[in-house]
């Protein structure tokens, strides 16, 4: 008993063990992050409000019903190969550094989006066009694969604890503003243009603008640093081999630790050490894209090829619910660090259970009016999880594995569950005739959000697994330094009450005396 309560002795932090967070840095890499995730998303907005255009120009010979869901199949079809991009740059980008991973993805997804407004319409080429269409998908889906786990971590691993919900929630920001971006567009476009100048050209326009946009966010992100986690991580690293090499006389490193290093040995580890982590994001997650993709790239479709109402009217409710969201989501986001993490998922699965179903039956009774509040309710359903998600899902995991296995578990549950929400949605209101289809869909991501929120722990204001704590003045590393003083020699004192009162310990020791004593 006495060597177990030894060696669990609390040791007091170091000036050296705390962080403390560059300002300037912070903002560029906030900004670097959140632009890759704008142009991830203006593509994304782009592609569900053309989406009946899109059907026309590829899939011409086919029903208006069929030319949907041929569009949505492939939209999905990118979050096919997402988890193999999770496995290329997740695992690549703990050993070789965030910064690279995320310029590389950067290219890739700015190439791909361009050159779909290249591509030769269906009556051009036959069926070759909507192939290529579906090529330029599955290397935007590759690219994505590690774009968003890659930003969560590196403006995690950037943040100070105490503001990392504010700050993460800035990368939503950049992706409900890239969609406001892309939609509003689409939505211009159809105004001036019309149906048939922009069936005619007018869709290419807007992935023509993803070229300049990626350009601008590759300049950014190859002027950043690596994070000051990956790189005390590194550095730690490379201390502990040169003291193996120093102890071994020279002598190769350790099999062993040679394998755990390796892009197949964290893959491991992952799976094996970490799977309850994996199942809590892959939940998280689920709840947070199925509402997100949804409301995104399913709404707009749903009011116009199954309720009947016109392509200005639902762009621009879906338009309006975007910018309201938008708005709120650095709200939620510094809420979630003084409240914490938990409440907010919980409170949003719960409301999500009560409430999609009024929401669309609001959505489905025409008009402006009520359509507008059906679109709130689930506005503000969804910016719950979007100012949490980017701070609450890299604290699930290690430093050294962090990008791997956020890269994993987001993409598996983004290609099963929320990729394909459009997908499902559009072909079991097809089959059923029950417009209420997608609320009972919602439904049943809420129950799994909430199961999955009940194995949470908070992590708000807490140092994220691996690194030590990271602050944003000096006045509160010293503060961090000496509170934590403070408690080791509290835990020192009980350390050493235990060891001579085993039965009674501290509480022994501070129980009050009776008057015969």
């Amino acid at each position: 008993m006495a060597r177990t309560l030894l060696r669990r002795r609390k040791k007091a932090l170091s000036a050296e063990d705390v962080m403390v967070s560059d300002r300037p840095k912070v903002r560029r890499a906030v900004t670097a992050a959140a632009l890759g995730n704008t142009m991830e998303w203006f593509d994304f907005g782009v592609y569900a409000y053309l989406a009946g255009t899109i059907g026309k120009v590829f899939f011409p010979s086919s029903s208006p019903g069929a030319q949907v869901v041929a569009t949505f199949a492939t939209f999905a079809a990118a979050f096919l190969v997402r988890p193999l991009g999770g496995l290329v740059f997740g695992p690549l980008g703990d050993r070789i550094g965030r910064q690279k991973v995320l310029a590389a993805t950067m290219i890739m997804m700015a190439a791909s989006t361009f050159a779909v407004g290249l591509l030769p319409t269906y009556a051009s080429i036959g069926f070759a066009a909507p192939l290529l269409l579906l090529v330029c998908r599955l290397v935007q889906g590759f690219s994505t694969g590690g774009e968003y786990a890659g930003a969560t971590t590196y403006i995690a691993e950037y943040a100070p604890d105490r503001r990392r919900g504010f700050l993460g929630s800035w990368l939503d920001f950049g992706t409900f503003v890239g969609y406001s971006l892309g939609s509003g567009l689409v939505t211009v476009l159809t105004l001036t243009l019309g149906s048939d100048g922009l069936e005619s050209w007018g869709w290419r326009i807007p992935f023509f603008i993803a070229g300049p946009l990626g350009l601008i966010g590759l300049y950014m992100r190859l002027k950043l640093e690596d994070t000051p986690a990956f790189q005390q991580e590194t550095a730690s690293a490379q201390a502990q081999a040169q003291a193996q090499a120093e102890g071994g006389e020279g002598e190769d490193e350790d099999p062993v630790e040679q394998a755990r290093q390796s892009g197949h040995g964290r893959l491991k580890e992952i799976f094996t050490r970490h799977w309850q982590a994996l199942l809590i994001c892959m939940g998280l997650v689920l709840l947070y894209n199925v509402t997100n993709y949804m409301v995104t790239s399913y709404l707009p479709t749903f009011m116009t090829a199954t309720l009947g109402e016109s392509d200005t009217t639902a762009q621009l409710l879906v338009l309006g619910t975007m910018l309201l969201v938008a708005l709120s989501i650095t709200v939620v986001g510094r809420s979630s660090d003084r409240w914490g993490r938990r409440p907010m998922f919980m409170g949003g699965s719960i409301a999500m259970i009560i409430l999609a179903i009024p929401a669309f039956l609001l959505i489905r009774n025409g008009g402006i009016l009520l359509p507008a509040f059906g679109c709130v309710i689930l506005g503000l359903l969804l910016v719950c999880f979007a100012g949490t998600a980017a701070a609450t899902l890299p604290a699930l995991f290690p430093t050294r594995l962090r990008y791997g296995a956020l890269s994993i578990a987001y993409n598996v549950s983004v290609s099963l569950f929320g990729g394909t929400t459009p997908l499902l949605a559009s072909f079991l209101v097809e089959k059923t005739g029950n417009t209420l289809v997608p609320a009972f869909y919602l439904m049943v991501a809420g129950v799994i959000g909430l199961v999955s929120t009940f194995f949470l722990h908070e992590t708000a204001g807490k140092p994220l697994r691996g690194s030590g704590p990271m602050v944003e003045t000096a006045d509160q590393a010293r503060e961090v330094v000496a509170r934590s003083r403070t408690e080791a020699g509290r835990h020192a004192r009980d350390v050493w009450l235990r060891l001579w009162h085993p039965r009674g310990g501290r509480d022994q020791s501070t129980r009050p005396r009776k008057r015969d004593e």
